[in-house]
């Protein structure tokens, strides 16, 4: 259930935390809408992949409007270090934070925040100054447990953060199941529009003195196997860490020496290769066509709502399809391949509407998002005057999660933290982000307590287990077979299941969008037990014939996709493989006989000389060389 902005939060350029390079905003100055009701804009500027950012000095303009700036580590590839094992490199560090997205700032400030154990982070991405694309929507019981986890690291996300709060939330489901099609499901249950560009200040601590550093680069890197890279030499790990080529968009080169590598680049990650030894499916995708508009309401009859959407309300699901034509073309495609709009009223006459498809394997194009946005607006007598911004979501979800055995630590998308059936993200980054943080922090401060050195590898391991730990991946085991479910749906199996979703306990439903240890109800899904209980009410709040569907897809998926969903809901089979490295024993061999041996050559009157093969290391090491 995207649900929308939240999910969106997997929609930026490669580098930005949530997602990969596929996705993209386009800001625009206001546009009279032509005659013929083309609806064009204006100096479009399309890119999938992120465009060239300018690095201009303090005080420069973005577009009109004086942005923050920051300076950069120096890139400089002349003045180089020597360290352990003859490695060179520029810069030094506990922590290299691969991209600058809502992920990779929310772990990179609390990697880096006050305290006796807070770590030397730098930030690595050319596109740091690019402002974040997409529009952000989050619940706002969930947005305040953010809040005070932050808190607890002494890191500020103040109310500015918040652009838009509506005390209640609308879907429309009419159309089916004797729904009439006018019919509004009203849940009471708050939703906030976050300030992007206020949440991302808050996210940023460069040039702080509880802060990170920044690089302007990109690696260049692509993992070939585990912790294998090609080109080759460009990044490699070593016991005391790992040394990686970065480079600026002037071809500039520089090379950084970490402890730790966290790869919040997203999605289509170049360096966190995914698990081939389990079974699942390939992701789906949610695609939507996002505008922020303004809209004629000369003629309006009631200014409190635009449309039928109340100014009032955030509307999460509009299912219907009333304003196809009967027995059309455009009508059949919508009930096959469903899309659904989402809309958040603003200020005056001012709106976001995004035509969404909730998740499709293969996905529903963006034109066809947006033909049926207008198309829809029309119908509803929403006239549209200006479009100020368009927005294009690719949010992949589900599919496989990281390989184990990783020296880099993917997180956000390169993790596959997004939600595998309804497609939100910044609560599920921002809440994990502690977990990965303490457990990070903790790792690599074990050397300053006395303890026998930093095992990277323990680390890493470490920092996967707290994000997807074996409780973690039962429960998403359970989602994904959601997201699988409702890739089958059309529009009336779609309206029927949401409608008996909602009329669970608000507990059960909120829990299933949350989906993270941390978030508020989100205990309704930890155990198996949990889940079993929501599966069987949700079964009983179902029109019969979603209800046959649903019972028959449990036991298709259950036999072909064995063991992840019964082992989501029952206690009788293993957990899933734990992330945390599995240290390799020291000594080889048979102890027992080397032992003896080492005793009788000891002993004997006639050996003298110990075989190699005898001695552990340290001995092996004073051993006479022969000549």
């Amino acid at each position: 259930m995207k649900i929308a902005p939240s999910t969106i939060v997997a929609v930026a350029t490669a580098s930005f935390a949530i997602t990969s390079s596929s996705a993209f905003i386009i800001p625009q100055q206001k546009t009279a809408i032509n005659q013929n009701k083309a609806y064009t804009t204006t100096s479009r500027h399309v890119s999938s992949e992120s465009s060239s950012i300018s690095t201009s000095p303090l005080g420069a303009l973005n577009g009109g409007k004086r942005r923050k700036q920051y300076t950069t580590t120096s890139l400089s590839a002349t003045v180089l270090s020597e360290g352990k094992g003859g490695v060179t490199y520029n810069e030094k560090c506990d922590v290299l934070i691969l991209g600058s997205g809502p992920a990779a700032r929310a772990i990179a400030s609390l990697l880096s925040a006050p305290g006796s154990d807070k770590l030397d982070v730098i930030m690595a991405d050319s596109n740091f100054d690019k402002e974040w694309p997409p529009n952000y929507g989050v619940w706002e019981d969930e947005w305040q447990s953010i809040v005070d986890l932050y808190k607890s690291f002494g890191r500020t996300i103040g109310e500015e953060c918040i652009d838009r709060r509506w005390g209640v939330t609308d879907c429309f489901f009419g159309g089916s199941f004797d729904i009439p099609v006018d019919n509004r499901f009203r849940l009471d249950r708050p939703y906030y529009r976050i300030e992007k560009n206020k949440l991302r200040d808050a996210v940023t601590h460069v040039d702080e003195e509880d802060g990170y550093r920044l690089i302007r680069a990109n690696h260049v890197s692509r993992a070939t196997s585990i912790n294998l890279y090609s080109p080759s030499g460009t990044l490699t790990h070593d016991e005391d860490g790992s040394t990686i080529l970065l480079q600026a968009k002037d071809g500039t080169e520089t090379t950084v020496r970490s402890k730790l590598i966290v790869d919040c680049t997203g999605h289509e990650t170049k360096l966190v290769l995914k698990d081939d030894r389990v079974k699942s499916d390939p992701p789906g995708f949610q695609i939507a066509y996002g505008a922020l508009v303004e809209v004629d309401e000369s003629d309006s009859p009631d200014l409190t709502k635009i449309g039928p959407y109340d100014k009032e309300a955030m509307t999460l699901f509009d299912y219907r399809t009333d304003h196809f034509p009967e027995d059309s073309a455009q009508l059949r495609n919508a009930e096959k391949a469903p899309t659904f709009m989402y809309a958040m009223p603003l200020k005056n006459n001012k709106i976001f509407f995004e035509e969404t498809s909730l998740v499709a394997r293969p996905a529903v194009s963006f034109q066809e998002c947006k033909d049926r946005c207008f198309t829809r607006l029309e119908h509803l007598g929403i006239k549209v005057t200006s479009i100020e911004e368009e927005e294009f979501c690719y949010i992949p979800m589900g599919g496989p999660l990281p390989a184990k055995d990783q020296r880099i630590v993917g997180f956000g998308g390169a993790a596959a933290m997004v939600h595998p059936s309804t497609g939100y993200h910044l609560c599920r980054a921002m809440m994990g982000a502690g977990d990965v943080a303490k457990t990070i922090r903790s790792g690599l401060n074990d050397n300053a307590k006395g303890k026998k050195g930093v095992n990277l590898d323990k680390v890493a391991g470490d920092a996967y287990h707290a994000i997807w730990s074996p409780a973690n991946i039962r429960q998403r085991d359970f989602a994904v077979f959601g997201g699988e479910f409702l890739m089958k749906q059309n529009v009336e199996g779609l309206r029927g299941f949401f409608d008996g979703f909602f009329r669970l306990p608000l507990e059960m439903w909120a829990g299933f969008l949350a989906g993270w240890p941390g978030l508020p109800n989100n205990k309704s899904h930890e155990t198996w037990s949990a889940r079993i209980g929501f599966g069987l009410l949700f079964v009983s709040k179902l029109p019969l014939q979603v209800a046959v569907d649903m019972f028959t897809s449990i036991v298709a998926y259950s036999v072909t996709n064995f063991p992840s969903l019964p082992r989501s809901v029952t206690p009788f089979l293993p957990d899933p493989e734990d992330y945390t490295h599995v240290e390799k024993p020291e000594l080889m061999g048979d102890v027992a006989a080397k032992s003896e041996a080492m005793r009788m050559i000891a002993e004997s009157k006639v050996t003298k000389d110990v075989p190699v093969a005898f001695l552990n290391e340290e001995e092996e090491e004073k051993a006479p060389v022969e000549a």
